[in-house]
């Protein structure tokens, strides 16, 4: 999210579990480099806070990787995998980018937005879903594409978003991938080529 860290007076510290862990990926970097590991460590802080940064998580994973807290508060504002502000049980991110964008993500931010409420970086006020803006999601063949819970929606539209809110508002289990008649990247319509069995 590109807003400035919510500040927070709540320590906080890893897990012995997380601390572990996080033991674990500064050991694969070697001595003097462990500032190697800050997205990992940044990510597991983020998971374990309820999917958000606060100050103290950030001062927390600057802390174990010896290196300025800006430093670490730079990473964490530069990618927008990391929320530097508190969301909902729920985070929906709509990929915006030229690829998304020529292929109707503006329709999909729409529907998005009018089924929930509410606009980017902001939150339903049952505080369940978040809506963000992000930038190439990556899928950009299975455009337009919004990522929920890790996993991502593809081939959307407006409908196919309108139906996915309403699944996840009502706790259905969700179908990640395609929306449309469409096996991962493969074309639409499936292959047209080297379809004859032994063809090389």
């Amino acid at each position: 999210m590109s807003m400035a860290v919510k500040k927070t007076s709540e320590p906080f510290e890893f897990t012995k579990k997380n601390r572990e862990w996080a033991n674990g990926q500064i050991k694969k970097y070697p001595a003097g480099k462990q500032a190697s590991a800050v997205m990992p460590l940044l990510t597991r802080a983020q998971e374990q806070n309820g999917g958000w940064l606060s100050v103290p998580a950030i001062e927390h994973i600057a802390e174990l990787l010896e290196m300025p807290y800006i430093r670490a508060y730079e990473v964490a504002s530069f990618y927008t995998m990391y929320n530097l502000s508190s969301v909902g049980t729920h985070v929906i991110e709509i990929c915006t980018t030229t690829p998304c964008w020529l292929r109707g993500s503006d329709d999909i931010v729409a529907a998005a937005k009018d089924e929930l409420g509410i606009g980017f970086g902001e939150t339903t006020a049952d505080g369940e879903i978040t809506l963000l803006e992000v930038e190439c999601a990556g899928a950009c063949v299975n455009a337009p594409v919004c990522a929920i819970h890790h996993s991502y929606f593809e081939d959307l539209t407006p409908d196919a978003m309108r139906q996915l809110i309403r699944d996840l508002k009502a706790g259905k289990d969700l179908k990640p991938g395609p929306q449309i008649d469409r096996h991962t990247s493969a074309p639409v319509g499936g292959p047209t080529t080297l379809q004859d069995e032994g063809a090389v």
